[in-house]
């Protein structure tokens, strides 16, 4: 899950961040998600939230130096402790707000994933809002059972796909999620949305 705020562990980061630049390269991938790592275990987050948060903000200043070289975007995304990890370190948008100010980067960004903001935050549209200056990528799963997005759930996602065009987002949209069953069925949401919206490419498939 990431050495980004593992304190003791920079060099290892660097090195880390070395190779997936090396690979972003290859790939033609303008963008590198940063992971900030787990609270070690058996210790205590609250006790060491200030040393984790000094370390992840020296290590994304280092890697915001080398994306730059690069003319690519780090992310970071909050990751929800409530049912994924635990013990991942970052885990609200707000908390990404905070650590992306005090780094003041223009080239690094917030992921904003759908899926961990419903869970530990809710309030989504004003998430949206409120975060979008910040967003640099997006993406989505039903909740709870991180699904496509027209399956059971809580989250209304044709509403926030017309939130996101209204707030002028024009990158990807990342499906981060597990199919119920075939992938390519799977996507027939993303049909009946272009279909509401006009949008559909003709020829297109799904």
């Amino acid at each position: 899950m990431g050495l980004g705020a593992v304190p003791g562990r920079q060099h290892d980061f660097r090195q880390g961040l070395a190779l997936a630049v090396r690979y972003a390269r290859e790939l033609a991938c303008p963008r590198i998600h940063i992971m900030a790592g787990r609270v070690p275990e058996g210790a205590d987050r609250v006790a060491l939230a200030a040393e984790m948060e000094a370390t992840f903000v020296e290590n994304l200043r280092h890697a915001a130096d080398v994306l730059a070289q690069e003319d690519m975007v780090g992310l970071l995304e909050p990751i929800n402790t409530r049912i994924t990890d635990p013990r991942y370190f970052l885990s609200t948008t707000q908390q990404a707000a905070a650590i992306l100010k005090q780094v003041g980067r223009p080239n690094l960004k917030l992921q904003l994933d759908i899926f961990h903001c419903q869970i530990m935050e809710g309030n989504l549209t004003r998430t949206l809002e409120t975060y979008f200056p910040l967003v640099g990528h997006v993406q989505i799963a039903q909740v709870p059972a991180r699904q496509e997005p027209d399956s059971h759930g809580e989250v209304n996602f044709p509403y926030l796909f017309q939130q996101l065009e209204l707030l002028g987002y024009t990158g990807y949209v990342g499906c981060e999620y597990t199919p119920r069953g075939d992938t390519v069925e799977g996507l027939g949401w993303l049909r009946e949305y272009w279909q509401s919206r006009g949008l559909e490419p003709s020829g297109s498939t799904p």
